[in-house]
């Protein structure tokens, strides 16, 4: 069920489908990025769409995503800052930031949701894009070939049991 959406949207967009749907995840757009990594990978390994090109779709949009939300966090952080200062939430990503800094910001982009708001934390920390760039876009990576391998060699049955429950 999931492949024929994506083979629709693909027949329909192409392969920009899954760059969008990375980079535009994190803005409100409800299309969860283990359901579509595994999906496309499960799909490439079948030879239904290209291998390589569905991975460069979807890890640059990872990193599009990234960076925008680094970018945001940098130069809209501070009104952001004064709305959330009160709530514990907030404060206890600040802390864990400060006191695990690349540990914290590396495995935070494993986490579903969180991989999305620690890049705008960092640029509101005051982090510099060097040090961000040489964290994140690593964790990208491996995020990405990770789920693309799981995808390739697990991902219908994975699929087939999402689906089915």
């Amino acid at each position: 069920m999931a492949s024929n959406t994506i083979l629709e949207l693909i027949n329909q967009y192409g392969y920009l489908i899954f760059y969008l749907a990375f980079t535009l995840g994190p803005f409100g757009i409800p299309i969860p990025n283990e359901i579509t990594i595994l999906t496309g990978a499960t799909l490439s390994h079948m030879g239904i769409i290209n291998f390589w090109m569905t991975y460069f779709c979807i890890l640059s949009g990872l990193l599009t995503a990234f960076t925008v939300a680094y970018f945001a966090g940098k130069f809209f952080g501070q009104k952001l800052k004064c709305k959330f200062e009160a709530n514990r939430h907030f404060k206890k990503a600040e802390q864990i930031l400060k006191k695990r800094g690349r540990t914290a910001m590396y495995i935070g982009m494993f986490i579903p949701v969180v991989r999305y708001i620690i890049p705008m934390l960092i640029g509101l920390s005051g982090t510099s894009y060097k040090r961000f760039a040489l964290i994140s876009y690593p964790s990208a990576l491996s995020w990405t070939l990770l789920f693309f391998f799981v995808g390739t060699y697990f991902g219908d049955h994975i699929l087939s049991k999402i689906i089915n429950i």
